[in-house]
């Protein structure tokens, strides 16, 4: 049990972001941070990815070099996997003491920032006021924009919206249908911005207090609600306030916001980031994360019905991740994309209808084989709002690489 405690002998790769790459003949994959606790990439060719898959804490290093000469048919000299051990540490891949250390600095860091920092302005979507006006007025009238024709549900009240967080310069579009509803409807005084967490939670939700800065100004965070939501015994849910930094869920809807809402309705947000799976709502050993959950839940109801405000909770998701750069074996064909695309809309009714537990369990009888990474925020999405219904507005993909892997996602609202 000692030895196990060792993270240099029994070594456990962090929750990193990875892509196939190919050069000339040759295949290649390349790892990286997406929290930026480590600032690295590294490049690894197919027999050394096999070996770091297995970098679970619970193999020793002699196991892996078993596991390797199986596969390979190659010994493995010790000194090599040493050397790669030490280079991953090194760079704050693995978890251990180097990494906590590096976690804890960055904490303070971002408690020391006057406001969270636009991090992505400039990349992935325009840098200065105007650039970014325009570029959002593009996606309104683009063809695959919303129709110019008003909603039917014009001068309702809306409870909540579904959009993509994938890059705004491919997605714009099916981000306007939903803002679309928004600039139509009453408009809310108060949102719940649930943003998907690429880099995993601890504790399934994390809260900040920060304001928010974009290229159209400062986004208000409520400090009030945050304060009387930390207050009811809930600090937990602040603990990995960090995440948020380099997190571009939640950054990508404030634009559309600023801009749907205009500066005659000023409004405040409840930044929340998600992180759980649909095994953790019934896995007999993810008791913790479900009571998490629930407790989360409990207390944000009580916040908002304290509040007395419209409030609109927008869940930030992407839906089915296919192809080599997410697990798959190969790159998806026309038939394996359509055949997602059934499945994908199939989920949805779920949401249509806001039946949380049947949206869940549809994920977990697949085994969340298309891996969809925004079930957290739209599980949390239907809890919150209760009731009414919701609907498909328009449904796309994104390409990500040079294998053809795929993303999907789409627009709803909610009234």
């Amino acid at each position: 049990m000692e030895a196990r405690k060792d993270h240099k002998k029994y070594p456990l790769l962090r929750n990193l972001q990875f892509s196939p790459i190919k050069e000339e003949d040759e295949q290649y994959v390349v790892l990286w941070d997406a929290s930026k606790i480590s600032p690295e990439k590294l490049i690894l060719p197919l027999n050394y990815f096999f070996i770091i898959q297995h970098f679970d804490g619970e193999h020793s290093l002699e196991d892996v070099a078993s596991l390797y000469l199986k596969r390979f048919g190659e010994f493995l000299h010790p000194g090599k996997l040493e050397r790669l051990v030490e280079d991953l540490d090194a760079k704050v891949f693995l978890e251990g003491r180097e990494c906590e250390a590096a976690k804890e600095t960055a904490r303070v860091a971002y408690r020391a920032l006057p406001v969270r920092k636009a991090a992505f302005s400039g990349k992935s979507y325009a840098e200065k006021k105007q650039e970014l006006l325009d570029q959002i007025e593009s996606f309104f009238v683009s063809k695959e924009g919303p129709e110019i024709k008003a909603s039917t549900n014009k001068g309702k009240k809306i409870r909540g919206m579904v959009a993509p967080h994938y890059d705004m310069q491919q997605a714009g579009p099916i981000y306007a249908w939903a803002y679309k509803e928004l600039k139509e409807a009453l408009p809310p005084s108060l949102f719940v911005i649930l943003g998907t967490c690429h880099t995993g939670l601890q504790n399934a939700y994390a809260l900040t207090d920060k304001d928010f800065d974009t290229p159209l100004g400062t986004v208000r965070a409520d400090r009030d609600l945050l304060d009387r939501f930390r207050r009811n015994g809930r600090g937990v849910f602040f603990d990995e306030e960090m995440s948020h930094e380099h997190e571009h869920s939640i950054e990508f809807q404030l634009p559309f916001l600023q801009h749907a809402m205009g500066p005659e309705h000023p409004f405040t947000i409840l930044p929340v980031l998600c992180a759980f799976s649909p095994s953790a709502l019934i896995d007999p050993e993810q008791r913790e994360t479900r009571e998490r959950i629930e407790s989360f839940l409990q207390g944000l109801q009580e916040v908002l019905a304290s509040a007395n405000r419209d409030a609109c909770i927008v869940a930030s998701a992407e839906l089915a991740h296919i192809g080599m750069r997410y697990g798959d074996s190969g790159p998806p064909t026309d038939f394996s994309f359509h055949r997602c695309m059934q499945s994908d809309l199939e989920m949805l009714k779920h949401a249509e209808n806001v039946e949380p537990d049947a949206f869940a369990q549809f994920i977990a009888k697949e085994q969340d084989q298309r891996r969809i990474w925004g079930f957290a925020p739209i599980y949390t999405l239907l809890r919150l709002i209760g009731g009414g219904a919701g609907q498909v507005l328009r449904y796309d993909r994104g390409i990500t690489d040079q294998y053809n892997s795929t993303v999907t996602y789409a627009s709803m609202a909610f009234f």
